[in-house]
């Protein structure tokens, strides 16, 4: 299967070739802004998430929103994964003429983390427009790249435009939790003839910034961390409150906890990251940037070390990083706890496992009386896909257009996909560049989640053209 999938990127890149280096003649949209930032309002103000949302209504709401811009029935399938009505997703076509060609596949999860009204500053489903963001629980992660997926398949069909590959959509349910059942996953295992394809592209690229409103790099994303969970446990006889004793469970627990927050894993370098650090530091030209060189040249720098890990993403790009999520313990007011226990989520880089994470946190915690035990769903680990010119070059020469003077990366993403489900079935999977973030995160998973304005719409003109070099060369 891979040798196969090598075979027809490489005649993609052929192609590509042939064109030379002519930069696609496609203006920017900005009359269809209006109906995009529609379609975002429209999802972002859709709850998906596992708590209190439908994925399922949001789905019927994207399928709808397709067949009215001209895509029959037969091309828009939704999906309900049995015993999960909410967990709904949908696949979409756009046909190719080319008979020789291979599909491409834009990949994409709808459900949302969940988020709390009374602890946001706005209501986190209505989408808010406010000091150059949009604010708004996903329009980080990751419906403003799920809204540009559909504009585009709407914009192709308005134009009649046909491509030579054929395109699939799959918007899905269950990334963010799998708590219920992953889509992606469900249809790799039970309809991959939906989806099949030569290469997919999906979330975990995009540009980053300085957070000074600088836009220091583009990315793609060719590899990323496995996600693991580990409960720890702290168990005692307990008694009454009114006799207490130093041998308390939620105290061993918590100074459980207080040691792994004190461990710091090895920095972990490989080729992607280094070359990530090495000239993405050098164009950023300030103390982080400096200390990036110089890490990468040197990971034994502990002074670059200790400038680069204050900046919480580019750390967590060095090394494998665990944090406490949730706790839980005791079982009566007046009563001694007679068990405590806590989630701590790790993310693993390359070269690393669930086993030798394991052990780390049982070295670091030092304490035999806390168990701590490898939980909740396994993903399957990251494979990163193959670099090749056929998805690098269109990718590279639309970022110079659209993003001048910046510079085009291959990058590691911190966090996990849906694009683990997509190796199994023989569809290596890229992060595409575009929308770009800040290094605080953007609120994804947290407060106030927000993405600027400029970001979004650049990200969107961009990622359409993106989408039309690699569906017209095929």
């Amino acid at each position: 299967m891979k040798r196969i999938i090598g075979m027809g990127l490489a005649a993609l890149a052929v192609t590509l070739a042939a064109q030379g280096r002519a930069q696609t003649q496609t203006a920017p949209d900005k009359t269809g802004r209006a109906a995009y930032r529609e379609l975002l309002r429209e999802l972002v103000e859709t709850d998906t998430s596992v708590a209190t949302g439908s994925c399922t209504a949001a789905a019927a709401k994207i399928a709808a929103h397709l067949k009215a811009a001209g895509f029959r029935p037969d091309q828009v399938t939704e999906f309900v994964p049995d015993g999960f009505p909410l967990d709904g997703g949908v696949v979409v076509v756009l046909p190719g003429t080319s008979r020789t060609a291979k599909p491409m596949l834009l990949l994409g999860h709808i459900d949302v983390v969940n988020a709390r009204r009374e602890d946001w500053q706005r209501d986190p489903f209505k989408f808010v427009e406010e000091r150059g963001n949009f604010y708004g629980r996903g329009v980080a992660d990751m419906k403003a790249l799920a809204a540009v997926w559909v504009d585009t398949l709407a914009r192709m069909r308005r134009e009649n435009h046909r491509p030579k590959r054929t395109i699939k959509l799959a918007l899905t349910c269950g990334e963010e939790s799998g708590a219920r059942v992953n889509g992606a996953q469900w249809l790799a295992e039970h309809r991959p003839e939906l989806i099949a394809a030569e290469f997919a592209l999906n979330e975990g690229g995009g540009g980053e910034t300085d957070g000074r409103g600088k836009l220091v790099a583009q990315t793609m994303q060719v590899g990323e961390k496995s996600n693991r969970n580990f409960e720890l446990t702290a168990t005692n006889p307990g008694g009454h409150s009114s006799i207490p004793v130093d041998d308390n469970a939620v105290y061993e627990l918590g100074d459980a906890l207080a040691k792994v927050r004190g461990h710091r894993f090895p920095v972990r370098f490989n080729d992607t990251t280094r070359a990530f650090f090495a000239k993405s530091g050098a164009a950023r030209r300030d103390e982080t940037g400096h200390a990036m060189v110089r890490l990468a040249a040197d990971p034994a720098d502990k002074a670059a070390e200790a400038a680069v890990s204050r900046d919480r993403t580019l750390n967590s790009m060095l090394r494998t990083t665990c944090v406490a999520t949730t706790i839980a313990g005791g079982h009566a007011a007046n009563a001694l706890p007679q068990r405590a226990t806590a989630n701590v989520n790790c993310r693993i880089v390359p070269g690393e496992d669930g086993d030798t994470t394991r052990a780390a946190l049982v070295a670091a915690i030092g304490d035999p009386k806390v168990e701590v035990k490898l939980v909740g769903r396994l993903r399957p680990v990251a494979v990163p896909p193959p670099l090749t010119p056929a998805i690098v070059g269109p990718a590279e020469r639309l970022a110079a257009k659209h993003f001048p003077g910046v510079p085009f990366l291959p990058s590691m993403s911190t966090g996990a996909t849906d694009a683990t489900y997509l190796a199994p079935v023989g569809i290596p999977t890229y992060g595409v560049p575009g929308i770009w973030g800040d290094p605080d995160g953007n609120g994804a998973h947290g407060l106030d989640e927000r993405m600027e304005v400029r970001s979004v719409y650049a990200g969107r003109d961009y990622l359409y053209e993106l989408v039309r070099a690699y569906a017209d060369a095929g």
